[in-house]
């Protein structure tokens, strides 16, 4: 198959994949999910993944109806299904199925849901971020960032940088840092942003380097005032920004990003060798 979907148990192509209306995300947008890509068949930093997959729904009281291991099985056996091993897999668990009532059944189970697709093959705009104190966990709550994505593709933007008044928290769908005098700056792993996989690894990329590494709160002059300005997500990796909101933005520091995406790029292709 070209593309894979699941739901609780049936398999089929995505665009023929039907849902019950009475699950809960129809409603409330209530679950959670995750999503990261395939290289060989092989998908890069699962654990880690799924890992944070469930402490979101812990933190959401989400029954997932599998434990770690289960799920990990599940998504490599729908990945071994695939015509082709590059591809980007995404998974959520919805709170269940009933009828509509902001409670719900201590008892329920969540309903899981797969989507595979082949890969396809970043200037930003600045948004007020107005989601709510809960950033940390992957929830399907996604209509602030849908509303800011389609802004920044209206206004020929690939992404949209959220700040919360002047404190820049991270983007639509990716962690934003900046780089200043060879240090990589990032936000704190607080309520206001998703503690990303791949930000994880930039972390650690700039470690193994000898790069600096200062975790603090930054502000929307710092991001005009930087060095560099770096976005990472599961997808990208580490891309170097190059105007917000159409202003040109770093441009100092192209060897270190050059070699901060060497190897992350090299830790990608071994992973999925």
């Amino acid at each position: 198959m070209k593309t894979l979907g699941y739901y609780n148990g049936k398999y089929g192509e995505i665009e023929d994949m039907q849902i019950p209306m009475l699950d809960r995300v129809c409603c409330f947008g209530d679950g959670v999910y995750d999503v990261t890509y395939t290289r060989n068949y092989k998908i890069f930093t699962l654990d880690e993944h799924i890992d944070r997959f469930f402490e979101s729904a812990r933190l959401l009281d989400i029954r997932i109806p599998h434990d770690k291991a289960g799920m990990k099985y599940l998504l490599q056996e729908m990945v071994n299904k695939c015509d082709e091993g590059n591809l980007v897999i995404c998974w959520q668990a919805t709170r269940g199925t009933a009828i509509r009532n902001h409670t719900y059944p201590d008892d329920m189970f969540a309903n899981i849901w797969i989507t595979i697709r082949p890969c396809d093959k970043v200037d930003l705009i600045t948004v007020e971020d107005t989601r709510f104190l809960h950033c940390n966990i992957k929830t399907l709550n996604l209509i602030p960032s849908v509303m800011a994505s389609q802004k920044a593709m209206r206004a020929g933007a690939h992404e949209a940088l959220f700040h919360r008044g002047d404190r820049v928290t991270e983007c639509a769908h990716s962690n934003v840092h900046i780089i200043k005098d060879g240090t990589l700056i990032t936000p704190p792993a607080d309520c206001y942003i998703l503690k990303g996989v791949a930000r994880d690894h930039l972390i650690k990329a700039c470690q193994n380097l000898g790069i600096p590494v200062r975790i603090e709160p930054f502000s929307l002059q710092d991001i005009f005032d930087a060095d560099e300005v770096i976005i990472t997500s599961s997808g990208s990796l580490c891309l170097r920004v190059g105007q917000v909101d159409g202003v040109s933005v770093g441009g100092k520091a192209e060897d270190l990003i050059k070699k901060l995406q060497d190897y992350l790029l090299d830790e990608f292709n071994r992973a999925t060798e």
